[in-house]
């Protein structure tokens, strides 16, 4: 992830949630909000509601890597927020099924 950073900071999540575009896909939506500067900003936020902690840094994992694998098709300058849909049976979810979702969200990113 050459040209993306991580969202930390709660006040950071909470801007890109309140101010953000909304983007869905089958098992993911993202929220994104531009960042006037020459890099992304991603963050992931699960909530406990979607499983215990193991189940929760998977999902997290397997998003940060389609991301990553996906970031050139992304547009440059965004603060982008992943979550998992809450009616997502998380036991179905798979790496292909997220990575579908991703280019999804980003090819509408870059669309808009």
């Amino acid at each position: 992830m050459k040209n993306t950073e991580m969202l930390k900071k709660n006040y950071e999540f909470r801007f890109v949630l309140t101010k953000g575009k909304y983007y869905s896909g089958r098992y993911i939506y993202a929220f994104r909000v531009s960042n006037n500067s020459n890099k992304n900003r991603i963050g992931i936020a699960i909530g406990t509601k979607i499983g215990k902690a193991v189940k929760r840094n998977y999902l997290k994992r397997i998003i940060k890597e389609s991301y990553r694998l996906n970031e050139e098709k992304a547009s440059v300058g965004n603060s982008i927020v992943f979550s998992i849909k809450n009616k997502t049976n998380i036991n179905e979810i798979s790496f292909e099924l997220v990575k579908k979702d991703i280019i999804e969200i980003l090819n509408k990113i870059g669309q808009a």
